[in-house]
This record gives C-alpha cells, structure tokens and sequence, in this order.
C-alpha cells in the first residue's frame, strides 16, 4: 500500500531507533503534518507483566490534572441513585430499558457506571459489554453507591485503563490542541500511577517501552528517563 505524502513527511522528521526526552516528542508530534480534526493523544506502555496471572493484569484508573479533551457520554444503570446521577450530570440515566437498548445493539456511551443493586441486570450484559471495555468494575470504581462522585471525576477527565494480552496499556493523554506541558503533566500522571501499580511478582524490566501518539500520527519512542523521574 503506497503511503501518503503526510506519512512519508512525518517518517523524516522521526528516527525510529532513537529514543526521545519526552519534552522533545511532545514538540516532535506537534510539528508533524496533521489532518483537520483536533487529534487525540496517546501513550502506548509496554510493561513486563504476564497477564495470564491474575496479580499481573493490571487494570486501573487515572484522573488527569488537565482532563482528556474529550467529551465522556456517562450511562448510569441504577435502581436508586436515579436523581443523583442526572443531578451530577451523566447522560443517560436507567436500568431495565438500557439493558433492552444494550442488547439491542445501542453502543453510544462511552463509560457505564452502575450501583451494586443494579449488578444482576447489568451482569446480563457481560459478554457485549466485556469485549468492549464497558463493564463495569469495582476496581475502576465503576461499580459504587456514590454515584455522584463517579459521574464527576469520569466528566472531569479520570480514565480507566487495562493492560491487553501483550503486555500493553493503550490511553488517551490529551488533545492535540493541549500545550505541551499539559500533556507532559498528563503523561507523567498516568507513568506514576503505573509504577505504583507494580505487581511484587514482576522481576525484571517492569517499564519496557514508551511510545506517544496521535490518532493518525506517527509514533516516537520515549527515552523512559525523562519520564515522572519523581
């Protein structure tokens, strides 16, 4: 497949076996040739977990100092906590009916946040929602009676993240449009939480490989150094 004349002026400006200091990707990524709409930025993580074991599969949340520059459509599944949810803003408020709506193909949310009342009809769910990366969790606090607060923070830019069969995270950092330090901010935010995380079993190189992003952007590898050195 013959490349296009921004993909080869962006593969000029990169060396691929040259690991940046992150302040210089960043700059890097901007300068590239981008298209029209407000390109989303993303971090790719490649940890030396195994996550076949259930201490390494990691799965997690992240509330960003800047937000993600994305606008969250929030469903609330619940029985009881009707008023509050619409009250803290989530889009979509109910139980029975969205359960119908789900199976009957409707996928236009984005975060699902349920009470754990709810949790029967919800875990009827499990095999559309699971592949999606909608289920909802306690541990991503997905799954929780301050319905509330959950709204809040998934509005207010917390994303939840989850390590894929290879070992790798894949997460939203920002905008395009975001200066370069709010994406730094972002992106040493979410490497600390990571290394917080870090399963007592993993030995060797937990922090493998870093590499940023833009939805059609190139992408640059990260000396790991220069990141959340803190």
């Amino acid at each position: 497949m013959k490349s296009s004349k921004r993909v080869l002026n962006n593969k000029k400006i990169i060396d691929k076996n040259k690991d940046y200091p992150l302040l210089d990707a960043i700059s890097i990524l901007k300068k590239s040739e981008q298209v029209k709409f407000d390109e989303t930025v993303e971090v790719h993580v490649n940890l030396g977990v195994d996550p076949r074991h259930a201490d390494q599969n990691l799965r997690g949340t992240v509330s960003y100092p800047h937000g993600t520059g994305k606008s969250i459509k929030v469903l609330v599944m619940t029985k009881t906590k009707v008023d509050e949810a619409k009250e803290a803003g989530a889009d979509y408020v109910g139980l029975d009916e969205y359960v119908e709506k789900i199976q009957g193909g409707w996928a236009d949310i984005d975060v699902i946040i349920t009470t754990p009342d709810a949790m029967g009809s919800v875990g009827k769910l499990g095999r559309i929602l699971g592949p999606k990366g909608l289920m909802p969790n306690p541990k991503s606090g997905t799954v929780t009676m301050d319905v509330a607060n959950a709204v809040k923070e998934v509005k207010a830019g917390r994303v939840e993240f989850r390590v894929d069969k290879s070992g790798i995270i894949h997460t939203i950092v920002g905008k395009m449009s975001f200066s370069d330090d709010k994406i730094l901010d972002n992106i040493n935010t979410i490497i600390t939480q990571l290394k917080k995380m870090k399963p007592a079993a993993v030995k060797g190189t937990y922090l493998k490989k870093i590499t940023l992003s833009s939805t059609m952007g190139p992408g640059i590898h990260i000396d790991k150094s220069t990141v959340a050195k803190s």
